[in-house]
C-alpha cells in the first residue's frame, strides 16, 4: 500500500514487458551428397561369395573378439540419437519452464496494472466526484464510496487526494490527511501514472489518475493499487502438465530409438557405418564417375539402373528405370539387344544420331542375380565434325536474326528482352541482361559512379532456372567474370562454373543451386556504346556436353555490340519521354480531396506523342460545396503543359476567394490575356484555352456552371435520361471579347454530372456532333457508379490512337440530409444572442456533439453580435453537420469583417481573433443579397 513507504519504486509510466525468448529450432539432419540407391534395386547390399537363401545374403561375420553392443549403448548410432533426443527434450522443458515462470510474472504484473488503472479511471470519471472534492468535507462524502469500490473491485486501496497530494480517503482512517507517497507530478499534468512499488504488504502496482472538471482542469487525483500476489498462480497450475509432458516425451524417445535401431540393422544386414560408406562411395564412383554409359537390365528385361552418361547418350526419361527396355524410347535394334540377355562384344549400334559401341555381360555368374550389364561408348566423330559446320552456319544465321529483331522499338527494357530472346536457344540456353540503374531511367551512367545494376531481362528454355529474377538489384564482386568483363571491356568466359570459385564468390548459396540445376558455363559481355558502360549480358548453357569456348566470345561480342547501340538509342529516347511525363504528372492532381457532396471518378489519358495541356480539378469550398473544373490548353509540348499548370494554380487561387463561376472565368480570361502579352514574340505561341467551372451545393441541390469555349457538360438523371446542359458557350480564354454567363441547375440526388475535354468526342475522323451522340449513347447504357461510367465511356469513345489528351470527370451528386441542417432567423437585437445560443446548444445535443457546444456558442455569439452591430437585417444562422461542423451567419451587408489585434486598453476588437483561434477555418463569401461569414470546426 502507498502509505507504507516509498521503497523499490521501479517505474513512473506504463511499460510493456519483454516477450520470453523462444527455444531455437533443432537443425534438420543433412542427407549425404550424391545419388541414393536402395540395396535391392541397385545391388547396394553387402557382397558375399555364397548363394543367397530366400532372397537374402547371409549377414557378414563379426570380427573375432568383438562383442555385440546393446541397442542403446553410447557408442552406437541409436545410443547417440537417444542421448541427443533426451538433451533436446530436457532443453525444451527447461526453456518452457523458464518461459512459463517469466510469462506468469509478466501477466500478473500487467493484470495488476490494468486493474488498478481501470479502477482509478472509473472512479475519477464517476459523476459527483468533482463536487465532492469542492465540498467542505470531501472525506465524509468520498470515504464510504471508495471503500465500497475497493471491496467490489478486489483491490487493496482506493485513495482520493487533492492536487497537493493530501489524502481524503484511505482504508486506514489514521492515514487520512497525510501526504500521499508516490509520483503525482505527471498526473497533475494530465497523464495516467503507474508505479511498481514494494510496500508493507509486498510488491504491488498502483495507478494515479487525474480528476478533471468540465473545462479540463485537474482538480484532484485518484490512486488505486493491488498486490501482484492476488493475480499470480498460473505457473503452479501448469507445472504438473509440463512435467507429465516431459515424462511422455522421454518415453516416446526411448521407444522410438529402439524401433529405429532394430529397423536399421535389418535393412543393412548387420553392416557397420564404415562398410556402408565405403560400399556407397565405390558404387557411386563406378556408376557415375566413368565417361561410359552403364545400363543394368534385370532377367525379365526391366531397366534397373542407368548412369548419367547412359542417360545422356540415349536421351532417357527420368522415369525410365523400372520399365522394360523395349518401352523406354530406344531404337529397336538396341532395345532388342539389351532385352535378349546375350553376351555382346564391341557391337556398333546406331542410336539416334550417335554411333555407340555396346558391350554386355551377364550378372548371374558366381551366384549373382539374373540379368546383364551393358556399357556404351560414343564414337560419333564424323557427327562432331558435321556439328561444327552446322554451328558455323547457325552463328551467321543468328547474327542476321539479331540485326532484324533487336531494336524494333525505342524501349530500353523491350530491346534487352529482344537480345535475350534472339540468343535462345541458338547460342545459349539462358540469357540474362543487367543494365545500370541510370540507363533504365533514361540517364547516362556517370564514369566512376556506382556499378549497381538491375536484372532487366531474362529468357531461357525453361522457366524454373535459379538465376536472379527480373528486377533484382545486383552489384558484382571483383572476382566474378562479370566484374572482369566490365574492367577489361572484353567478354569473359567461365567454362566450368562448378569449379569456378571466383564466380561462386558472388552468391555461394545461389551458385550451388545453379550448378545443381545443371548450368555449367557462362559468357559475360559488357554492353558499351560510345565508350559508356550500359550494362552486361550473360549467356548460360545447360545440359550440353560442350561448354562455352574462346571461339564463342567473338559471337557474343558481335551480338552485344549491336544490341548496345539499340539500347543507347532507346535510353536517350526514354530520357526525353520521362522528362515530358514527369512534367505532365507533376501538374495534374495526385489524388482527389475528401468531400461529401459528390462521388467522383476520373480518367486522364495522354496523347501518344507529346505532352498535352488538358487538366481537371475537384476543389472543396466552404458550406460543404464542391467546385468541378475541366480545362484544355490548345496544342502540345512543354509550353502547353506549363500554361496548364499556371491556369490550374490560378483556378485554385480564385476558388479560395469563393467567386461565382462567371466571375472566376472573367479573372482567368484576364490572366491568359496578360500571359499572351507578356510572352509576345516571334517564337512564343499565343495561348488558347477553354475551361468549364461548376459549383455544386449539396444542401440546395443546385449546381452553378459557366464555360469558356468548352464542350457542354452532360447530365445523367437518376432515371437514365441524358441531356447536355444549355450553358452559354462564352469565348475561349484570352480573347476578352464578351462577359461570361452562368446558369443554375437543380440536380436530383444520384444525378451524374459528366465533364470532359474535346479529345474524347472529337478527332480527325469524327465530328463533334457525332462524338456527342456517341457520348449520349454510352452514358444512357452505363452503370450507375462513376467509376464504371468512366470505363464504359472510354470503352465506347476512345480512339485506337488518341491524338489529343483526354480528361473525363464523372461526379454523382449527394444531398446533405435535412436533419443535418439547422437554420434560424435572428432579430436585430443584442438580446436575441442568448436565444440563438440556447437553440444551438439543443441542436448540438440532438446531433450528439455536446462537447462542441461551448466553442460553437462562443463563435456564434461573436459572429451574430457583429452582424447585429455592423450589418443589416435580416440576419440568419445556419448549422451544417458534414465532415466538419459548419457555422454560417448571413446578412444583407457587403461590409467584410477584418481580423485585428486589439490593444490592451481597447474594450473590444477581440471577437474575430477568438473565432480564428477556436475555429479550424473561417472566412467570408459574398452572395447576391449580401455576405456569409462561415467557420469550420473538426468533429473529432
Amino acid at each position: 500500500m502507498p502509505s507504507s513507504g516509498r521503497a523499490s519504486v521501479r517505474s513512473t509510466s506504463t511499460a510493456s514487458a519483454a516477450s520470453s525468448p523462444a527455444a531455437p529450432p533443432e537443425p534438420e539432419a543433412a542427407s549425404p551428397p550424391g545419388r541414393k540407391h536402395e540395396g535391392g534395386k541397385h545391388g547396394g547390399g553387402k557382397p558375399s561369395g555364397g548363394k543367397r537363401s530366400n532372397g537374402e545374403r547371409p549377414a557378414a561375420p563379426r570380427p573375432f573378439g568383438q562383442r555385440e553392443q546393446p541397442l542403446l549403448a553410447r557408442r552406437t548410432v541409436a545410443g547417440q540419437v537417444f542421448t541427443l533426443q533426451v538433451l533436446v527434450v530436457l532443453l525444451l522443458v527447461a526453456a518452457a519452464a523458464l518461459a512459463l515462470v517469466l510469462q506468469s510474472g509478466h501477466d500478473s504484473t500487467v493484470e495488476a496494472r490494468n486493474r488498478s488503472v481501470a479502477v482509478a479511471q472509473t472512479y475519477a470519471n464517476s459523476p459527483g466526484i468533482v463536487p465532492a472534492l469542492r465540498s467542505p468535507d470531501p472525506t465524509a462524502i468520498l470515504q464510504p464510496s471508495t471503500e465500497q469500490v475497493r471491496v467490489k473491485a478486489d483491490v487493496d486501496f482506493v485513495v482520493v487526494m487533492n492536487t497537493d497530494g493530501i489524502r481524503y480517503t484511505h482504508p486506514l482512517p489514521d492515514r487520512i490527511g497525510k501526504k500521499f507517497v508516490g509520483s503525482i507530478s505527471p498526473a497533475l499534468a494530465g497523464q495516467v501514472v503507474t508505479e511498481n512499488i514494494t510496500g508493507t504488504i509486498g510488491p504491488l502496482e498502483q495507478a494515479i489518475v487525474p480528476v478533471r472538471d468540465s473545462d479540463g482542469t485537474v482538480v484532484g487525483l485518484v490512486a488505486a493499487g493491488i498486490t501482484i500476489s492476488r493475480v499470480s498462480g498460473a505457473a503452479e497450475r501448469q507445472l504438473p502438465v509440463l512435467l507429465g509432458a516431459t515424462a511422455g516425451g522421454l518415453a516416446l524417445a526411448t521407444a522410438g530409438t529402439a524401433l529405429v535401431s532394430r529397423r536399421l540393422k535389418r535393412q543393412t544386414h548387420g553392416l557397420g557405418p564404415a562398410e556402408m560408406t565405403r560400399m556407397y562411395d565405390h558404387h557411386d564412383a563406378v556408376l557415375h564417375a566413368v565417361r561410359e554409359g552403364v545400363l543394368i537390365v534385370a532377367g525379365d528385361g526391366r531397366l534397373l539402373l542407368a548412369n548419367d552418361e547412359a542417360r545422356r547418350l540415349l536421351g532417357l526419361a527420368e522415369d525410365a528405370e523400372g520399365r522394360p527396355v523395349t518401352e523406354i524410347g530406344l531404337d529397336p535394334p538396341l532395345a532388342d539387344m539389351l532385352a535378349s540377355g546375350q553376351v555382346v562384344s564391341d557391337e556398333v549400334v546406331l542410336a539416334g544420331e550417335r554411333r555407340l559401341v555396346v558391350n554386355t555381360r551377364l550378372t548371374d555368374r558366381a551366384g549373382g542375380p539374373p540379368g546383364s550389364v551393358a556399357t556404351l561408348r560414343d564414337s560419333t566423330e564424323l557427327l562432331a565434325l558435321a556439328d561444327r559446320a552446322d554451328s558455323a552456319r547457325g552463328r551467321l544465321r543468328l547474327l542476321y536474326e539479331a540485326g532484324v529483331k533487336i531494336g524494333s522499338t525505342l524501349d530500353v527494357t523491350r530491346t534487352a528482352e529482344e537480345l535475350a530472346q534472339t540468343a535462345v536457344p541458338q547460342f545459349a540456353d539462358f540469357v540474362t541482361i543487367d543494365l545500370m540503374e541510370p540507363v533504365l531511367n533514361g540517364d547516362e551512367p556517370t564514369p566512376g559512379g556506382s556499378l549497381q545494376m538491375r536484372r532487366t531481362a531474362s529468357h531461357g528454355i525453361r522457366d524454373d532456372a535459379p538465376l536472379y529474377p527480373v528486377g533484382q538489384p545486383i552489384t558484382f564482386v571483383d572476382s566474378t567474370p562479370q566484374s572482369r568483363s566490365i574492367t577489361s571491356g572484353r567478354a569473359q568466359v567461365a567454362p566450368d562454373l562448378g569449379a569456378s570459385a571466383e564466380w561462386q564468390a558472388q552468391d555461394p548459396e545461389r551458385a550451388a543451386r545453379i550448378v545443381e540445376y545443371g548450368i555449367n558455363s557462362l559468357i559475360s559481355t559488357p554492353l558499351r556504346a560510345r565508350g559508356v558502360l550500359l550494362g552486361i549480358a550473360n549467356f548460360w548453357r545447360l545440359e550440353r556436353a560442350e561448354p562455352f569456348e574462346e571461339d564463342d566470345l567473338s559471337l557474343a561480342e558481335e551480338l552485344v555490340g549491336h544490341a548496345a547501340v539499340c539500347i543507347d538509342n532507346a535510353r536517350r529516347y526514354t530520357r526525353e519521354h520521362v522528362m515530358a511525363v514527369t512534367l505532365q504528372h507533376s501538374l495534374l492532381p495526385r489524388h482527389l480531396p475528401e468531400q461529401s457532396a459528390l462521388d467522383v471518378a476520373y480518367r486522364y489519358l495522354p496523347a501518344q506523342a507529346g505532352v498535352g495541356g488538358d487538366w481537371f480539378d475537384v476543389i472543396p469550398l466552404p458550406g460543404a460545396r464542391v467546385a468541378l473544373v475541366v480545362g484544355d490548353v490548345v496544342g502540345h509540348g512543354l509550353h502547353a503543359a506549363a500554361t496548364m499548370g499556371r491556369l490550374r494554380t490560378a483556378v485554385h487561387n480564385f476558388s479560395a476567394l469563393d467567386l461565382p463561376p462567371d466571375e472566376l472565368l472573367g479573372h482567368l480570361d484576364e490572366l491568359v490575356n496578360r500571359i499572351d502579352q507578356g510572352e509576345a514574340g516571334a517564337e512564343a505561341p499565343l495561348t488558347g484555352a477553354t475551361c468549364l467551372y461548376a459549383i455544386y451545393d449539396p444542401v440546395s441541390r443546385r449546381c452553378t456552371l459557366a464555360r469558356a469555349g468548352h464542350p457542354p457538360p452532360a447530365v445523367v438523371r437518376p432515371d437514365g435520361t441524358v441531356e447536355f446542359a444549355e450553358v452559354p458557350a462564352g469565348p475561349p480564354l484570352g480573347l476578352a471579347l464578351l462577359p461570361f454567363e452562368a446558369v443554375e441547375l437543380e440536380l436530383a440526388e444520384g444525378s451524374r454530372l459528366v465533364l470532359y475535354t474535346d479529345g474524347l468526342v472529337e478527332d480527325r475522323t469524327r465530328d463533334l456532333d457525332v462524338g456527342l451522340e456517341l457520348l449520349r449513347t454510352a452514358l444512357s447504357s452505363a452503370a450507375h457508379t462513376p467509376d464504371q461510367t468512366c470505363a464504359d465511356v472510354l470503352g465506347s469513345l476512345l480512339p485506337a490512337k488518341p491524338e489529343d489528351d483526354i480528361a473525363l470527370l464523372v461526379a454523382q451528386t449527394r444531398v446533405l440530409p435535412g436533419e443535418h441542417v439547422a437554420e434560424w432567423e435572428v432579430a436585430s437585437d443584442p438580446a436575441a444572442v442568448s436565444g440563438v445560443r440556447a437553440e444551438v446548444s439543443r441542436q448540438l445535443a440532438h446531433w450528439g456533439l455536446d462537447e462542441a457546444a461551448f466553442v460553437t456558442e462562443l463563435i456564434l455569439s461573436e459572429l451574430v453580435t457583429n452582424a447585429i452591430r455592423y450589418g443589416t437585417g435580416p440576419i440568419k444562422v445556419r448549422l451544417l453537420l458534414d465532415r466538419v461542423l459548419i457555422c454560417e451567419v448571413s446578412d444583407t451587408s457587403s461590409t467584410s469583417p477584418h481580423l485585428r489585434y486589439a490593444a490592451s486598453t481597447d474594450e473590444g476588437g477581440r471577437g474575430l481573433f477568438l473565432v480564428a483561434q477556436f475555429a479550424d477555418r473561417w472566412g467570408t463569401r459574398y452572395t447576391g443579397t449580401g455576405k456569409v461569414i462561415w467557420t469550420e470546426q473538426p468533429l473529432g
